[in-house]
């Protein structure tokens, strides 16, 4: 398994909790973690072309969604449970399966009322906000298969939003598409941030430029904090 040369920050929180992805953990820090603004770590990442999408699956970044912190419910209910309020759970699944809730939606500023079920549940989805193809053509290629499987559930990678919205987006970065609800723009990029740098994923040169360009509106935006990944 790849070796990382340095502490890597993560996820969101404030208490200390381990979770065991194959070889790895993730440990949230503690709130006084120090961190830096979301614009000087934008004007940090490393910046290369965007290389071919050749060997892109889905599988790639494993099967489905997983349960990365272990508390039975798997990584779509946890966000639907954590983005959403009035929320109702399907009985026995000791409040897992998110059955109704609503959403007020940060990337199109609608208010939108969940159900579960065949053709209702799309309403609401849940983005990778580095799309998984994009973080497969900046680096994800070399992530091992933990590290990969850790990208695609990792809370700080995922946002519950507007199914519509999210398809309009598809696997676009900063250079190519940005929420509509422009108060949510630093916010957004700050993510997409810290979760490239978390990676050790790259960014194009046009997609830091529209990051930095998002980022100066709101120089004192902090990158989200704050989980440690150890081998």
């Amino acid at each position: 398994m790849r070796k990382r040369t340095r502490k890597t920050w993560l996820a969101l929180g404030v208490a200390v909790v381990a979770l065991a992805i194959g070889g790895w953990t993730l440990v949230e820090a503690p709130i006084e973690a120090p961190q830096g603004s979301a614009l000087e770590a934008a004007q940090d990442l490393t910046v290369k072309g965007r290389a071919a999408k050749t060997g892109y699956d889905r599988d790639e970044f494993g099967s489905g969604w997983q349960d990365p912190d272990r508390n039975g419910c798997d990584a779509r209910n946890d966000v639907l449970a954590r983005d959403m309020t009035d929320l109702t759970f399907k009985r026995g699944t000791h409040d897992c399966i998110v059955l109704t809730g609503v959403l007020d939606d940060p990337y199109s500023g609608a208010t939108i009322d969940f159900q579960r079920g065949q053709t209702t549940s799309s309403a609401v989805q849940i983005d990778h906000v580095v799309a998984l193809s994009d973080a497969w053509q900046k680096g994800a290629q070399q992530l091992s298969d933990d590290e990969r499987e850790l990208l695609a559930n990792d809370p700080l990678n995922l946002l519950a939003v507007d199914g519509p919205t999210n398809a309009s987006k598809s696997d676009g970065d900063a250079a190519t598409w940005l929420p509509p609800e422009k108060s949510f723009r630093c916010e957004y990029v700050a993510r997409q941030v810290a979760v490239k740098q978390a990676y050790e994923l790259w960014v194009t040169e046009a997609e830091q430029d529209a990051m930095v360009r998002v980022l100066t509106t709101c120089p004192d935006e902090p990158l989200p904090r704050a989980s440690v990944v150890t081998p």
